[in-house]
């Protein structure tokens, strides 16, 4: 029949047009993927010098600069490992509460109890105030040997004793 119109298999313009569509998507998926390996702008680009004055960023060294760019980028794994090692930070008795290791030391005098407002000085000249905590203890203790531990967002909890509970304390001196 020359005239005669072939009719269309349906399951052939479905299996095309899922392909298109999913052609479309990984396209766009890829191209998404480019531009945001190359949307971000260093942040000395972005800011005027006035704010890089009033943010502090401008005293940055230029490798500094680059780890700062590397971290913003999202690249956080290339920052850990190009920035150069630094020695850790000695106490010397201004980073309060800073230091990373527990403290041991011996308190000086005698202690029966403690409440908020104690302060405690040890034999390696620190002073630690109570901010939280109380205590009476059941007899007196001559020198105890203490321990300093640091906790969680800069807390820091003074042990006496490992039986008895810890004194939130912070460094005062």
């Amino acid at each position: 029949m020359p005239g005669a119109v072939r009719p269309r298999i349906k399951g052939v313009s479905i299996v095309f047009r899922t392909k298109s569509i999913i052609f479309s998507l990984i396209l766009l998926v890829v191209s998404a993927a480019v531009f945001a390996e190359n949307a971000y702008v260093n942040i000395e680009q972005r800011l005027s010098p006035e704010q890089m004055h009033a943010t502090g960023l401008d005293t940055l060294s230029p490798e500094q600069l680059q780890q700062l760019n590397l971290v913003l980028r999202g690249d956080a794994a290339k920052a850990a490992a190009s920035a150069k090692p630094t020695a850790p930070a000695q106490s010397n008795g201004f980073l309060l509460g800073l230091d990373v290791e527990p403290i041991h030391s011996r308190l000086k005098g005698t202690i029966d109890g403690w409440q908020p407002g104690t302060v405690f000085e040890l034999e390696n000249g620190q002073k630690w105030q109570v901010l939280k905590g109380e205590m009476k203890l059941r007899r007196p203790m001559d020198a105890p040997e203490i321990l300093v531990v640091p906790g969680m967002a800069g807390r820091w909890f003074l042990q006496v004793d490992e039986d008895l509970p810890k004194a939130r304390v912070y460094r005062i001196d």
